[in-house]
């Protein structure tokens, strides 16, 4: 009887098989320098990217821990055993794998996920197959009606399921899977005796990134089948969670990744119209509505962090349904930094219609147009009142303060009591001070309903301060590393430096402390230079950042010259002054430059200046 699997064999797999290319059908990775990868982790939710990935090497995130070689992160990812991880790479190497006769046998009991990724395969083969067949008209002139042809059901793998309930079954069974593996994978049930799950109806399979087919969603279209539900999609099954999977984004995954943009349409034939009419990014859910863990997938194959901020963009109705799913959406909107948006079809049309009606080129517009999430769903609920009343627009102020008040990311707040103020028509004060009573009345709320007698002023206070290696605040790091550990290479190019180019507080609070010992300068032949300066600290946050900084490594091969130097003062420079112009292009865009003229003119006049310096900085950073 077959036993283990040979040693060198497994060795082969693993010299063979490329973690980088393993690792890229889940998360999105990016150059770290180096010669290593980098993305935001699977393992854990994080907002920056800490999963760093070495060809050759391994795995490792910096933030849950999680690391290892190539089998290591698919047992992980996947849930799979050491030979089940071995068994897939070997056949994605075509590496053949010889077991030592005699031997302990080292595979699992029961079906191999391995076997039922092949009888899924299989199955989507044999559909597709049966799709030009007699029996398959009515399932052709569906995809017809709504604008696919033969080229486009190849393309998306569309097939169909006979009417006979057991041809699939048979099928099967003569390829030599066992009844065991095929209810497994969800694709034949047992009553009587085993039957066909999808017979007589229209298929699309639904694959993981890497391309393998893991499940069905069946749509119902002749008017005799037993099932009246609409779709059918495959149930719950070792290698299908209907929560993790998103129709399409086999297809979309890599344009995902490029334009950091996903589009989240509501069904399968949505997401082959907006594919085939140039929206190449689109996906869908799989008979449940989009959840926390689809946001997770996302945000892995978009590289959603702060460095490379994307765009989710979610198409709804714009009828009483679409608005509640746009809402929840909205209280959800802290799982993504991609900002998030909402595009509604003329008349309620979805993109499979608004194709069919209006072209390609009506879809593409309708994602071009799309408008941010918190603008639609604040509208639709101040839409709800009369804002000619007086009385109304207090009661859309309050109702929309609510809204406002429950987003969990309380960096976003301000921003929406903006919005809110100008879609109602009352000052932004006022509008700040109905969202602060807000959120006081949601606070009270809580600490009614706890279990517990505690207060909410009893309970811990969380920290707002941003982690001190977020890569915002990158080059204010590096920074302040050269002005600790190189005093005499920085020297006088810190005399523009202020406070206010440091926006992270603790590393301000490092730079007043270089500042109170007599700036950079005076470290100049100095031993105790980073002493002095750490010994004056009185936020202990601040005094371990000084010891950090004066021990990390400055990512250069040489001592850091004038040119390095100057580069990184520059650079943090410039980045104040974006800031300083985003800030007043945020400002002329609520004023008038009609009824404000004055006003106006004087801040075109700043902004000009503004650029000018900002193109300044540019020039002196490229030639340092």
């Amino acid at each position: 009887m077959a036993g283990r699997i040979r040693d060198e064999d497994i060795d082969a797999v693993r010299e063979k098989a490329r973690i980088e290319d393993v690792v890229s059908d889940y998360v999105t990775l990016r150059n770290a320098g180096g010669g290593s990868l980098k993305g935001l982790c699977p393992f854990h939710d994080e907002k920056s990217p800490s999963f760093n990935v070495r060809p050759g090497r391994g795995f490792h995130c910096f933030g849950c821990g999680e690391g290892g070689d190539v089998f290591g992160f698919l047992m992980k990812i996947d849930g799979l055993t050491f030979i089940e991880a071995v068994e897939r790479l070997a056949d994605k190497c075509g590496i053949e794998l010889r077991r030592i006769e005699g031997g302990d046998d080292d595979r699992p009991k029961g079906p191999q996920r391995r076997r039922l990724i092949e009888a899924h395969a299989v199955a989507q083969q044999f559909y597709a197959e049966h799709l030009v067949t007699p029996d398959a008209v009515t399932a052709r002139q569906f995809l017809g009606e709504r604008g696919f042809d033969q080229a486009a059901a190849e393309r998306f793998g569309v097939g169909f399921a006979p009417r006979d309930g057991e041809a699939l079954w048979r099928h099967l069974r003569d390829r030599k899977f066992s009844l065991d593996e095929v209810v497994a994978a969800g694709l034949v049930a047992v009553g009587r005796s085993p039957y066909d799950r999808f017979r007589g109806r229209l298929l699309w399979p639904i694959r993981e990134t890497n391309n393998d087919t893991i499940g069905f969603g069946a749509r119902r279209i002749f008017d005799d089948d037993k099932i009246e539900a609409k779709y059918l999609n495959t149930s719950e099954t070792p290698i299908y969670k209907k929560s993790h999977v998103l129709y399409g984004v086999d297809l979309a995954r890599r344009e995902m990744a490029r334009s950091s943009q996903a589009v989240i349409v509501e069904g399968y034939t949505d997401v082959m119209a907006c594919h085939l009419a140039g929206v190449p990014t689109a996906v869908a859910t799989c008979g449940t509505a989009f959840g926390e863990d689809h946001a997770k997938v996302l945000r892995r194959l978009l590289a959603d962090h702060e460095e490379f901020r994307g765009e989710v963009i979610f198409t709804f109705d714009g009828d009483a349904a679409g608005q509640k799913a746009a809402l929840k959406v909205f209280q959800g909107d802290h799982q993504y930094v991609a900002q998030t948006y909402v595009a509604v079809a003329p008349d309620g049309m979805d993109p499979c219609d608004l194709r069919i009606k209006q072209g390609d080129a009506a879809v593409r517009e309708l994602i071009a147009t799309r408008q941010p999430l918190y603008r639609f769903v604040l509208a639709n609920v101040v839409g709800r009142y009369d804002l000619d009343r007086a009385d109304s627009r207090v009661d859309a102020l309050r109702e929309a303060a609510r809204l406002v008040a429950s987003v969990r990311d309380r960096s976003k707040v301000d921003a929406f009591a903006r919005e809110l103020a100008g879609l109602v028509g009352v000052d932004v004060e006022e509008a700040r001070t109905e969202v602060r009573r807000a959120v006081a009345r949601g606070a009270r709320a809580e600490s009614r309903g706890a279990s517990a007698p505690e207060t909410v002023e009893a309970r811990p206070a969380r920290s707002d301060v941003p982690d001190l290696r977020d890569p915002r605040f990158g080059i204010e790091r590096e920074t302040l590393k050269l002005v600790l550990q190189h005093p005499i290479a920085i020297g006088r190019t810190t005399a523009d430096i202020g406070a206010n180019d440091f926006t992270h507080p603790t590393y301000r609070g490092v730079w007043a402390l270089v500042e109170a010992a007599g700036g950079p300068a005076a470290g100049d032949g100095d031993p105790g230079w980073v002493s002095k300066v750490r010994d004056a600290a009185t936020d202990p946050a601040v005094s371990s950042a000084v010891s950090a900084l004066a021990v990390e490594p400055i990512p250069s091969a040489n001592e850091p010259d004038a040119a390095f130097v100057a580069h990184h003062v520059f650079r943090l420079l410039e980045l104040t002054t974006l800031r300083r112009i985003a800030e007043l292009k945020s400002r002329l865009q609520r004023t008038n430059p009609v009824e404000q003229a004055v006003d106006y003119n004087k801040m075109f006049g700043e902004l000009a200046a503004l650029e000018q310096h900002r193109r300044t900085l540019r020039d002196r950073i490229v030639s340092s």
